[in-house]
């Protein structure tokens, strides 16, 4: 079995030009149209039996619409997040409705959201998030959207779980997309926080992902792919060259986010 936990699609009417936009701005070329349809193909295709979708509301006015598209493919060989934006004054609502609506957790985008991760104000969406029991998915460290503020640092999860312990945090990217040091040094052992494997293949060497992983610990490690900045088959292919034992693999394949996810 295999569940990539960290993929990406939008709505047939703005997929096109949303793939587009993002890669012009990464410089990046993308995998797939973007559209719910040819993801779920992808994934098919690739041997994924599900994909954990993580939309992000990029303007305040979006995270209803956003969410309510997301509950609309939350089906079938597609799981969906929820997001909201710190900026909307009613996001704490909106978590008890991602809940309400079944989405297994909430995707946060500092970079692409304009602020930091450490900020004071941020607190009670913490603290909500431990409530609910909603898993919390950041992009960490480098984003080509803003080269040279990372919005988003290992670092920043000390502070947070000195106010809410509890939350349970997946650090995309391996914890800090280029920040790998400083994984080492803040985030690992931390028994609340998951690392996934997004867009990490050609970046990150094999041996420094086989040390993360040993000084972590396998079942905090969740398979993920970025997908439509690459094919599952890339990421799931680097892990499977891994020297990490056959049941290390099935914890990051599917085991850890079965758990974690609550998949049945």
């Amino acid at each position: 079995m295999k569940i990539d936990c960290h993929i990406h699609a939008f709505p047939d009417g703005i997929a096109e030009r949303a793939m587009k936009k993002l890669s012009d701005t990464a410089g990046f070329p993308h995998y797939s149209l973007g559209t719910e349809e040819d993801t779920r193909q992808i994934l098919t295709d690739c041997g994924i039996d599900i994909g954990v979708l993580l939309p992000i509301a990029t303007k305040p006015s979006q995270q209803t619409s956003v969410n309510n598209w997301a509950s609309q493919v939350n089906n079938g060989n597609i799981l969906s997040f929820g997001t909201v934006h710190p900026d909307n004054t009613e996001y704490l609502d909106e978590l008890d409705r991602i809940k309400a609506l079944g989405l297994k957790g909430v995707k946060i985008h500092p970079d692409y959201q304009g602020f930091f991760l450490f900020e004071e104000r941020l607190i009670p969406f913490w603290k909500r998030c431990t409530e609910l029991k909603l898993p919390v998915t950041i992009h960490m460290g480098y984003d080509p959207v803003s080269p040279e503020n990372r919005h988003a640092m290992p670092q920043d999860l000390v502070f947070i779980h000195e106010k809410v312990p509890d939350v349970d945090i997946i650090a995309a990217h391996m914890g800090g997309m280029f920040c790998w040091e400083a994984v080492f040094r803040y985030i690992c052992g931390d028994r609340h926080i998951w690392l996934d494997t997004a867009f990490t293949k050609g970046f990150l060497e094999p041996n420094l992902m086989k040390n993360l992983i040993e000084k972590h610990g396998a079942e905090r490690v969740l398979f993920a792919s970025d997908l439509p900045w690459h094919l599952p088959d890339m990421e799931m292919k680097m892990i499977e060259n891994l020297s990490i034992s056959d049941d290390d693999k099935e914890k990051i394949f599917w085991k850890n986010a079965v758990e974690l996810l609550n998949i049945e």
